[in-house]
């Protein structure tokens, strides 16, 4: 039986209005060092932060989001926090922050295959759950 490894994950938040603490999950940053993973995955739901806030400005939310995928990626396109190992800059993006794009505590799970886990997590945490 394979063996199973451990991540972390953060669930990021919009919070269109910081001092109402209203806040829509929009994605999931996830770290299997064991897999060499560093990723996130989001997905946006404009009418439910319009709902939040219908002034909200999405254009600017996604260029952060984005900002976000970058800094997963590495390299030199995400700036100075994309040179450094993938573990330190998801301590960097999980700092507690008091701005629209923030994290959850960070958890910790096991996985049998760490390529699956964003897509699981984006199941469990961000998307609208369906009737059965």
């Amino acid at each position: 039986m394979p063996a199973r490894s451990l991540y972390d994950y953060a669930v990021i938040r919009v919070v269109p209005r910081v001092e109402r603490e209203e806040f829509v999950n929009v994605g999931v940053l996830v770290s299997c060092p064991a897999a060499g993973l560093l990723a996130a995955g989001i997905e946006l739901d404009e009418a439910r932060l319009r709902a939040l806030d219908p002034g909200a400005d999405i254009e600017a939310v996604r260029l952060h989001l984005q900002a976000i995928e970058r800094i997963c990626r590495g390299g030199r396109d995400a700036g100075p926090i994309g040179q450094l190992p993938a573990r330190a800059r998801f301590h960097w993006l999980t700092a507690k922050r008091s701005s629209i794009i923030q994290m959850s505590a960070v958890h910790t799970g096991r996985c049998l295959q760490a390529e699956s886990i964003v897509e699981h997590l984006l199941e469990r945490m961000v998307r609208t759950p369906r009737a059965e």
